[in-house]
């Protein structure tokens, strides 16, 4: 080519997809090529649906023993520190240990805490000031598990399997997210706490067991050790890409002014509907896993970069018509268009980072990755909760909506960069992809 951009990359065996409904239904390529992707899909399967139980138990017991949106909301201010401070450093420690024993040892950390959680709720008066602790140990731990997740996987699936794999682990999170939630709101409001908590534990032990099963995954020969230093090297990798800076971005701000989940409990009772309050936190994974049982699109898209700008951008707007409306079946109709979008921009996301970084750099690049989807949220809830306490729970999910939409758009006229990201002949995508050509060549020799 003239121009000097690198050529359009080769058609990929499989991402037709085929006809009909194979063409829409989940691509299972990577399900079965890869035992230790299984293994890794169910372990996460499971405990995803332990967590989301806990994920809406803790907020309800605050609010219990507070009764302000606020005290709710802190939630997410005391788990930022540490969401921020272990996500970089746990990015470099994926990069420099054993991946599997880094994830298995968080695993058996996050159950510790979720007994110690059981346990708080079996006492007869409750203090408030564990839960916060809690809240905050368990953040520091997913920080440090979720970058050794998220750099093990590409490790085990073919870089032609990428997108499918994405779009699968995006399933497993879903199911988790829809089923979790809508069983947490019967749990709890009919056997109480302590059961949600309980089954959080068993679903832990029974995630380590899988874990354990999975092959070792040590660190490269050229890994660099856990540093500061090795941390500034991931983030000035980040900086000079500036399409893949331009998904935190987007993400970042998409989460920080549109998410609700801190004041859902607030308007369940707003309007009326207890009984809906484990349905208002499953729509938006429910969202999520619509798009997720019809991906099999995904994989022919190849301008992911302006596919996250208009997911983020419907996302806000989503949210906005939730906050609007002032019906319960309204409201959860537009919760779960939300996290269908949500859920198209995280796939989207995953595809570029996982198509384009080197694999010495995974770890850390999967830190400052879990900065933009975690501390977004986590920001968010502060947000949703001050602003409910001020002006109302409404019209703190209308506005922050609007907010998110607003800034997306703005987002995308500074960001060329991103809106131009084509896989097919982004040097950085073409490079990856043809080392990893070159070292299955030499695998097979």
């Amino acid at each position: 080519m003239t121009d000097g951009s690198p050529a359009p990359a080769p058609e990929i065996s499989g991402a037709s997809g085929g006809t009909g409904l194979r063409a829409v239904l989940p691509d299972l390529a990577p399900w079965k090529a890869s035992r230790d992707f299984r293994r890794l899909w169910v372990s996460g399967l499971i405990t995803n649906f332990g967590s989301f139980l806990t994920f809406v138990a803790l907020p309800v017991q605050l609010k219990e023993l507070t009764g302000s949106a606020a005290a709710v909301g802190a939630l997410g201010a005391v788990e930022l520190v540490p969401l921020i401070v272990f996500g970089l450093y746990g990015g470099a420690l994926a990069d420099a240990l054993d991946k599997r024993r880094l994830i298995l040892w968080t695993e058996v950390g996050q159950g510790l805490l979720s007994a110690a959680l059981l346990a708080g709720a079996l006492l007869p008066h409750p203090a408030v000031w564990p839960l916060y602790v809690i809240a905050a140990l368990c953040a520091a731990l997913t920080s440090v598990q979720r970058p050794a997740l998220d750099s093990l996987w590409p490790r085990i699936v073919a870089h032609e399997h990428l997108t499918a794999a994405t779009a699968l682990n995006s399933l497993r999170w879903t199911v988790g997210g829809v089923a979790g939630p809508a069983a947490a709101g019967v749990v709890v409001a009919y056997a109480g706490l302590s059961w949600a908590y309980a089954a959080d534990v068993l679903t832990f032990a029974v995630s380590v067991v899988l874990v354990v099963r999975i092959a070792a995954q040590p660190a490269t020969h050229e890994a660099a050790k856990p540093s500061l230093r090795a941390i500034a090297e991931g983030a000035r990798y980040a900086w000079g890409r500036k399409e893949l800076l331009g998904t935190y971005v987007v993400d970042l701000a998409a989460m920080f002014l549109a998410m609700p989940l801190a004041v859902l409990p607030f308007l369940a009772d707003e309007l009326d509907a207890r009984w809906a309050l484990g349905l208002m936190y499953a729509a938006v994974p429910l969202g999520s896993l619509l798009v997720s049982l019809t991906s099999g699109w995904t994989s022919r898209v190849h301008r992911h970069g302006r596919m996250v700008v208009l997911a983020a951008l419907l996302w806000g707007l989503a949210v906005a018509a939730a906050g609007a409306v002032g019906h319960v079946w309204l409201v959860l109709l537009f919760l779960t268009v939300a996290g269908g979008c949500d859920m198209v921009s995280g796939v989207f996301r995953g595809a570029m980072w996982n198509q384009t970084i080197p694999d010495a750099l995974r770890g850390r690049l999967a830190g400052i990755e879990l900065l933009s989807y975690s501390a977004g949220p986590q920001l968010g809830q502060v947000r949703s909760g001050s602003f409910a306490a001020w002006w109302g729970v409404r019209a703190s999910v209308w506005s922050g909506g609007l907010l998110c939409a607003g800034a997306v758009g703005l987002l995308a006229l500074c960001l060329p960069g991103l809106m131009r990201y084509d896989a097919r002949t982004n040097e950085h995508a073409v490079r990856l992809r043809e080392d990893r050509a070159a070292a299955a060549v030499r695998a097979a020799a």
